[in-house]
Order: structure tokens, then sequence, then C-alpha cells
């Protein structure tokens, strides 16, 4: 079995907890306490980093949840409360402040026991209530599938961490060790869990920079989903491990010694790569183990910047430098507060030794990411106040849940928050020098909404390190880029949704594309009721409207005129809200009786769209929603009339369409309607010709080239056989006007090989 990370997961709900019947175990990465933890244990180790600690809190929330959990079991027998004991326990090795601990023993209280906020409120305070708040799930939801309810309750957990990042460590440290028992649940839902954990949780902590946590969550998933694979990578790890024992030593050894030659101390130690780093890297390279050179890492730490560079120096006069290899996240950190230089040498016995050069802070940030910021001391004030001064990695993350708590429904929010967590990021660079991250094989597009939404609405073009380029060019690390904006585009294409890659860009072409639809039809409403009134010889003004606003149902006059336009409303309903006493005419606008209307269309003068209440048809480029009969299509200087359908906008039909005949009992639907064509911006409308041909060698050649000579463009066409001699040919194309399909009608009937040819009106 081959075990793929990017594909597709049914998972369950984003904070469900782990209690249910047990099978049997197999081995573990890391194995629970054998005893529970006693309250002095809890103080003890909090007292370790926090002298100042408030011990009296500590042994309330110990002795609450206690009691609240009662006789309650996990899956494996052990009583309830050891899980709450145990997050504790991951809380008080990141060293983290009073209130997160207690948030940590009282997380399953308001869920799973008799216990409520406002009883938690009072006896610990509104602070730890409202941790405790974020950490529970939704209930009651009235949603249709499991991915619904999962991303709404994921949403909620995502609130609450913006507003305080401890909710988010409390919630990794739940999950860290509802997967380090997770031996005891059922095979199917064991594999659910670690699926979600490793496109959720995992994922959270790398980009919150805390990467033991993340690694520790990565080899647990992988254990339980690809059991196989992991078990090979560990024997081919501890093989090379024995194998190397020596090396690695000595590699440690000279580094040490060539830096403290040239004085610079440095505490230098080797890591070797976890299992699911390894496989991933494996399965996206295409390579076996043996071809893998960096397994084993070396980190240099020394004490401040400047020692880095030096270092990094010292070790590139010493080894020949692997080209290609060298990276400086000091200069540019990441977007998780990732800073280290990282370079790979030809080291001693000719391996490559893969290095990474930091400072202490840099060090500890590197392992446990905002976790590593110190939230206990006096002075410091709230911890999200605090990260957003000092973090990069929360910034992001408030930033991201911003953007995707404008998702439409919670499929798609949970789709853009799996996507915004996964990706690895490229870093590019406005033409200012403004660095902008992205997920990897993000492009222009998304790099311009990244900018702002305004550079993303109007973008037209782009320049890539001074070069033209298309706008779905894919971005690489380094790359400088130039937005070329338009005025005149004020909403981007909607095809632009499936080439983003980010939610924020797919979420803001979504809201202009709905935004520039509406402003269609609110001006496509606004024109209908305009003429109506024109008609009826009655006085049309926003301010009287607006009085009548309750009488139709409507918060806005932009929502009237958009229900008109989409044909929700009639232009008569607003005019009798409006003017109570307005009757509508029941005799069709030419003054006819239904049944006749098409007919009576025909026989009136050869120039109607010059009415001074006809709308003004430009085009499938009109701010009006405007498309074509099906059949057939419009050309200018057909006499045309307009039929409102419901949803969709107009629909434009030459005066002698016999489809026409379906809406003469429909009146209130038709539009006075009249072309207006601007000479200089020439565009093509369509038109639909038949054309009976000798069936012989050539004959489709001999048509097609007679249009395209007379610049018309063909859209589609379809041949049927009517008799062995002769050819029935439709064909759909695209002219300016009447004339220029006169033309090639026309030419076409000069040729021999057409017998017959003529327009089609649908």
């Amino acid at each position: 079995m081959v075990y793929r990370r990017r594909r597709p997961t049914q998972m369950l709900a984003a904070t469900e907890s782990v209690a249910v019947a047990p099978t049997a175990p197999v081995a573990r990465l890391a194995k629970p306490r054998a005893r529970m933890m006693r309250q002095y244990d809890l103080v003890e180790r909090v007292r370790s980093y926090n002298p100042n600690t408030n011990e009296d809190l500590l042994n309330r929330a110990y002795v609450y949840a206690m009691k609240a959990h009662g006789s309650q079991t996990r899956a494996s027998g052990d009583p309830y409360f050891s899980h709450p004991l145990e997050v504790a326990a991951i809380l008080t090795d990141l060293k983290l402040d009073d209130a997160t601990i207690v948030a940590a023993l009282l997380h399953d209280t308001i869920e799973d026991t008799e216990a409520t906020r406002a009883e938690i409120d009072q006896i610990f305070g509104p602070e730890i209530g409202a941790l405790v708040e974020g950490l529970t799930k939704l209930k009651r939801l009235e949603l249709v599938s499991r991915e619904a309810k999962q991303a709404e309750n994921l949403r909620k957990l995502l609130l609450a961490i913006a507003d305080d990042v401890r909710v988010l460590l409390v919630k990794l440290a739940d999950r860290l060790h509802n997967m380090r028992t997770l031996d005891f649940v059922p095979t199917e839902s064991r594999r659910r869990i670690a699926e979600e954990t490793l496109d959720i949780y995992a994922p959270l902590a790398g980009r919150m920079g805390m990467q033991e946590m993340r690694e520790e969550l990565e080899d647990l998933s992988f254990r339980t989903l690809d059991p196989e694979a992991y078990s090979v990578v560990m024997q081919r790890l501890d093989a090379l491990a024995e194998r190397n024992r020596n090396l690695i030593g000595e590699i440690e050894d000279q580094l040490s010694n060539n830096l403290r030659h040239r004085g610079l101390g440095a505490r230098v130690y080797g890591r070797r790569k976890k299992p699911f780093s390894i496989w991933t890297k494996m399965e996206r390279k295409s390579v076996g183990f043996e071809q893998l050179s960096d397994i084993f890492g070396f980190r240099v730490v020394v004490n401040d910047i400047e020692a880095c560079y030096r270092a990094l120096g010292i070790v590139h006069t010493t080894w020949p430098v692997v080209p290609g290899r060298f990276k400086d996240y000091i200069s540019t950190p990441k977007q998780n507060d990732y800073r280290s230089i990282h370079t790979t040498v030809i080291g001693p016995g000719n391996q490559r030794v893969e290095l990474q050069i930091r400072t202490e802070a840099m060090d500890q940030i590197a392992e446990r990411g905002i976790a590593a910021h110190v939230f206990y001391k006096e002075g410091v004030g709230s911890p999200t106040e605090f990260l957003k001064r000092e973090s990069n990695a929360f910034a992001w993350l408030r930033h991201t849940i911003g953007i995707l708590s404008e998702s439409a429904n919670p499929e798609e929010f949970l789709e853009h928050t799996k996507l915004e967590l996964f990706h690895d990021q490229v870093f590019c660079f406005t033409p200012k020098g403004k660095l902008i991250a992205l997920p990897r094989h993000a492009n222009v597009i998304d790099f311009a909404y990244a900018v702002h939404t305004d550079v993303g609405n109007s973008a037209v073009g782009c320049k890539i390190n001074g070069k033209f380029a298309p706008l779905s060019s894919e971005l690489q690390n380094g790359d400088e880029v130039e937005v070329l904006t338009s005025e005149a585009q004020s909403a981007p294409p909607s095809a632009w949704e499936t080439l983003a890659v980010t939610g924020k860009a797919r979420a803001a072409i979504r809201r202009a594309t709905r935004t520039a639809v509406r402003d269609q039809y609110v001006g496509l409403g606004r024109r209908i009721v305009e003429r109506l009134f024109e008609r009826a010889k009655i006085e049309y003004a926003d301010d009287k409207l607006k009085g009548a606003l309750p009488r139709l149902a409507r918060t806005s006059i932009e929502d009237v005129m958009a229900a008109v336009g989409r044909g929700e409303i009639k232009a008569s309903h607003v005019a009798r809200a409006m003017y109570p006493d307005y009757k509508e005419e029941r005799v069709a606008r030419y003054g006819i009786k239904k049944g006749a209307l098409a007919a009576k269309l025909k026989e009136k003068s050869p120039e109607p769209s010059r009415s001074p209440v006809a709308i003004p048809i430009g085009g499938n480029n009109s701010a009006l929603p405007v498309k074509f009969a099906p059949n057939g299509g419009a050309v200018p200087g057909d006499r045309i009339v307009g039929i409102v359908t419901p949803g969709e906008g107009i629909t434009i039909y030459p005066i002698q369409s016999p489809a026409l005949k379906d809406f003469e009992e429909e009146p209130e639907r038709w539009l006075d309607v009249r072309w207006d064509i601007e000479d200089s911006a020439p565009q093509r409308f369509p038109a639909r010709i038949k054309v009976e041909n000798v069936n012989e060698p050539g004959a489709l050649a001999q048509i097609a080239t007679v249009i395209a000579e007379h610049d018309g463009n063909i859209d589609n066409i379809s041949m049927q056989r009517r008799s062995p001699d002769f050819t029935e040919t439709t064909i759909d194309l695209e002219v300016y006007d009447l004339k220029h399909l006169s033309a090639i009608l026309a030419q076409l009937r000069a040729k021999a090989v057409v017998a017959k040819v003529e327009r089609v009106n649908g």
C-alpha cells in the first residue's frame, strides 16, 4: 500500500474527541505516563519555569475537573481525567501560563460533563471561561453532511483562536495526546482521526512554527495510515544510524573544533529527519531511500546574528559548497517566524552535510514556534495582543481566518482552510521590495489579490522579473512581480476562479463576479422601470421609491432594481407601490390584443429602435445582462426585441424570429430595445446560416474560404446528408452587422457548389 498525503479524505469533525471501545494496541512512539499526575506534580512542573505561579488556581482547577469527570473512562479503561492531565503536562513542557494550564484541565468539562460556562466564569474567571468555551464543539447543528458539521466546528475553533492564541495551543496538545493513545480506537475511526490530524492539525502546528509538535503529529498519523511504510522507513533509518554512528560524531567534532579554533563558540548537534518527512520526500522526488542525501542534518547554534554569518563563512571556507542549497531565512524569515541560515557542504568522507545555523532564540522558535514566546512573565499583557506585535505566524493566522470566514458555505470553508494550511510557500516581491508569501504553485492572479483586492480585480497583465508574462504564470521563489492594471476593468473574468490557488483570491473573484452580475441586473431594472414611467407619463424619483420599499418587501432601491432586472418583480408593481392609483394597461404595448403581437411588430415602421424609451443594447460587453437568441442570434441592422427571462436577464431576438410566438401570452416580458454600437469599437455578433451544397470533395473548404475571406468567424458546423448528391450544412458564425452577413450570403450563392443558402432565425 502506498500512502499519498494529497489524496481526498473524509474526516471527523474538527474538534472530535477520541473515546471509543478498545482494540488490540500496537507499539507507540511515545507512551503516556504509567500513573496519573498528582496535584503537587502539576504545581511543581509549572513552578519549575514560573516561580510566581498561582498554586491555589491550579489546585482548584485540578479538583474541579477531577470531580466533574467523576467515573468517566476512556477507551483504554483509564479514568477520563487522565486525558486533561496529560494535555496540561504537554503544555507545561511548552512553559505556558497558568490560565492555559487551567484551560487544559477544564477543556472537556462544558462538552462532556454537567459544568456550564457560567459556572466556570464564576469560579475561575471569564478569561479561563472564554478559553474553555473556545475549545467546546458546537452542539445540535442542523447540518446535512458530516463535512458541513466538521467545517462549522472548525470555523468556531479558528475564530476562538483568532481571539486568543492559547485556544490553539490547548487544542494541539489535546490532539497530540489523543494521537498518542489512538491504538485503542477502532480501525475505521482511527484512520479518519489520523487523516484529519494530517490534513488540519499538523499543518496548523507547522504554520505556527511548532516543528516538534508537527513532526510528532505527522509521524503518529503516518504510522496509523500506512504502518507498513512506516516500519520500513524506521528500519532503514535505524540501520543507517548504526552504520554512520562514528561519522555523525566525527562531523560534530570537526564542526565544533573548526569554529572554536576561529574563536567562535557554538553548540553543534546532529539530528535525523522524521519518517513522514522522508517518506513524502521519496514520493515527491520519486527516489529511493538510498538516493536521499540529507537524512541527517546538523544544527550550529551560536550567540547572536553576527556569529551566524561568521559561522557560515568558516563552514564555506572549510568545505566545498553544494550549489543551489543556500537559503538565508534570517534576512527573510518564513511566515511562521522561522529564522536560520541553510547551507549544504561536502564534508568529511565526501558526505553531503546539511547545516542550519541559528541563534539560541531562533532555535527555540524553530522547535516551539509561538509557544516559545513567554506568556507568563509580568508586563506581557494579553497573549493575543503580544503575539500581534511579536509574531508574523499569528498575524498570518488571524489574516487567514478573516479571509476564510468569508466563505459562502461550510464545505467551501473547509476546502479553503485545508488549502491555506497545507501548501508550502514561495516568496515573491513587488517592484517596491515588499515581500509577498504565497502557497507553492500560486500564480500572478494570487499575487495580485495578496497585494490588494482592487489590484486583483483590475489586473490585465503582468511582468515577472521585468518580462511580460501571462497572469496564469506559476511563481517561483524570488520572483519580482509587477501587476498591470486598468481602470476599465472593474471585475475579473469569472474563469479566474478556476486558475486561482489561494482561498483569498477565489473568494474575492467570486465576490466581485457576484457584485458585477448584481450591478448588471440593477442597471437593467432601472432602465426597465424608467422606460415604463416614461410611457405612462408619470414621474419617477428615487426618493419616492424609498418610501415605497416596505410595500415591495425590499430594503434598498438597489434591491428593487435588481429584482426587476432578474424578473422577480414587474416594473408595474413598482409603479403601483409608488402610485397606488396606477393601473396597468392590459393591452400589449403596441396597442393590439395578445396573440398577434409578433405579427404586428413586423408591420411597424422599419425603425422602431429610434423610440426614445427603447433600451440601448451594446453587445456581449454591455453593462446589462444580455444574451442573444440561442438558435440564430441577432446582428446590428436587425429590428430587435428583448425578452426578459427571470434570473437570466434579456434575450435579444430579431423581430422575424418564429420563437417570439412562445412569448405572445406574456406581453409584460417584452422590452423595447435598440442597437447602440460604437463604430470605433466593432464587435462580432452571432448568426446562423443553412447551406445546401453539392456533396463533392472540397465543397466545405470552398464555403469556409468564402466566410474567412470576408472576415467572418465560424463558431460551429454541423452537417446532415439530405440525399446522395446534397448535404445540408448548418453554420454558426460571428459577423459585425447585417450588411456584413448579407455580403457573405451573396458570395456563397455565387459558388457553384452551393445550391441554396439562407439565414436561420431561431
